[in-house]
C-alpha cells in the first residue's frame, strides 16, 4: 500500500499557490473575458478562493460544452476561469505525490515526459522486436469511473479537505457522450446508476487520466513482464518476439480492463509487425528510424492556425498564445521528415502566424 499523505489543503489554499496557478491558467488567455475580469480584482477574487477552499466551501460552476471534429467528434469543457485556478492549485501540490509512483513508461502530462519521448521509446521498442501489440481504450474519458477513480485518489491522498476538493471536482463532471456496457456482476440498472465520464479539456482530468490507468501500467510490467511497453494517454503498445504471447497478453489485458470497466477498442487494437509503417501520436514511423508527418495531423494544423488568425484579429486571443501553441507545432513538426511541409506552408519565407496559410499538400 502507498503511503497516504495528509495536511494538504492549507498548501493548495495558500495565496502563493493560488497566485502562480492563476499565472499559468491566465498564460495566453489575458485577452479573454472572463480572465481579463478575473485579474482585474485578483487579489479579492485568490482571497476568495482561498478562504472556501480551507473551509471546505469551494463547489465547481457549470461547464460550457461544445463540439470539435479533431478529426473525431468530440466534446469538449470549459471550466469557468475560476475553476481553472483552483485545477492548476490542486496539481500542484497532489500531482508530484503520484508522480512517484508512476512507471517510467508512461509518457502523457508528465514533466520531462510527452509525445516525443513516447515516440522516441516506441521506435527503440520496434527496432528490438519483430511484433507489437497495439492497443486503443474504447472511449476513454467518457467511460472513466467515478467510484474507481476515486478510490484511486485515495490510495494516496488521507487529507479530507484535499479529497473533499476532489470529489467536487469528479461529481462536478457535466454528462459525456453515453457509453452503455454491462460488465460481470451488473444488472439492468447499473450502467445507470453508476456515475463515469470526465470533461476532456480539464487539466484535471488529464491527471486523472493517469491516476485511473496506473494500475494497469504496473500489472503489465509486473505480471505479465512485458518487454517493450509504452502509454499515452489511453494509447498503448506491447513488444514482443512472439504473436501467440501477444495474444495471450491482448487476451488478459481485456479481462484486467473489465475490473475497471473499460473495454478495448475492437478495432484500434490489433498485433501487427514492427516492419510496417506504425502511426503513433501525430507521426507515422517507418523502417530505418524515419518518421513521417501524418497528412491529418497537418490538414489539422493549418485549419487551426486559419482559426487563431481569425481569433487573433477579432481580440479573441494574443499573439503571444497564438505564436506558442504555432512554436508548439513546428517542434512536434521539426520532429519528422517535413519538406512537402515546408514547401507547401513555408514557401520558403519568415513564418508569420498572422498570415493566412496555403492549405498544404
Amino acid at each position: 500500500m502507498p503511503s497516504r499523505h495528509d495536511a494538504l489543503i492549507g498548501r493548495i489554499a495558500a495565496f502563493d499557490n493560488l497566485l502562480e496557478a492563476l499565472r499559468l491558467a491566465a498564460r495566453g488567455k489575458r485577452g479573454k473575458p472572463a480572465c481579463a475580469a478575473f485579474l482585474a480584482d485578483q487579489e479579492k477574487h485568490l482571497v476568495r478562493i482561498s478562504n472556501e477552499l480551507a473551509e471546505g466551501r469551494w463547489r465547481p460552476g457549470p461547464y460550457r460544452a461544445f463540439v470539435v471534429h479533431d478529426p473525431k467528434t468530440r466534446m469538449v469543457s470549459a471550466a469557468p476561469f475560476r475553476d481553472r485556478v483552483v485545477h492548476h492549485a490542486l496539481c500542484r501540490v497532489i500531482a508530484p505525490l503520484f508522480e512517484r509512483g508512476f512507471v517510467d513508461e508512461s509518457y502523457a502530462n508528465r514533466r520531462g515526459k510527452g509525445s516525443h519521448a513516447a515516440v522516441a521509446r516506441y521506435e527503440r521498442y520496434r527496432d528490438r522486436h519483430p511484433w507489437v501489440l497495439r492497443c486503443d481504450i474504447w472511449r476513454y474519458f467518457p467511460a472513466i469511473d467515478h467510484e474507481i477513480l476515486k478510490a484511486g485518489l485515495r490510495r494516496r491522498i488521507a487529507c479530507e479537505g484535499t479529497l473533499h476538493v476532489l470529489d467536487a471536482i469528479v461529481d462536478g463532471s457535466n454528462p459525456q457522450e453515453p457509453v452503455q456496457h454491462y460488465f460481470p456482476g451488473d444488472d439492468l440498472f447499473t450502467p445507470v446508476e453508476r456515475r463515469r465520464g470526465l470533461p476532456i479539456g480539464n487539466l484535471t482530468s488529464q491527471f486523472f487520466a493517469n491516476v485511473y490507468l496506473d494500475p494497469l501500467d504496473h500489472w503489465i510490467k509486473q505480471v505479465l513482464r512485458v518487454p517493450g511497453y509504452v502509454r499515452y494517454v489511453d494509447d498503448f503498445a506491447l513488444f514482443g518476439d512472439d504473436p501467440g504471447q501477444l495474444a495471450e497478453w491482448r487476451r488478459r489485458i481485456d479481462d484486467f480492463l473489465v475490473g475497471r470497466r473499460l473495454l478495448l477498442h475492437p478495432r484500434k487494437t490489433c498485433i501487427v509487425s514492427t516492419a510496417a509503417p506504425a502511426p503513433f501520436l501525430g507521426y507515422v514511423l517507418l523502417p530505418g528510424g524515419r518518421r513521417r508527418l501524418d497528412v491529418g495531423n497537418v490538414d489539422r494544423f493549418a485549419g487551426r492556425l486559419r482559426g487563431m488568425r481569425a481569433a487573433w484579429r477579432h481580440g479573441r486571443i494574443e499573439l503571444d498564445a497564438v505564436e506558442r501553441r504555432v512554436g508548439a507545432w513546428i517542434a512536434h513538426a521539426r520532429h519528422a521528415d517535413t519538406w512537402r511541409l515546408r514547401l507547401a506552408l513555408f514557401r520558403g519565407g519568415v513564418f508569420d502566424p498572422r498570415r493566412e496559410p496555403d492549405r498544404p499538400f
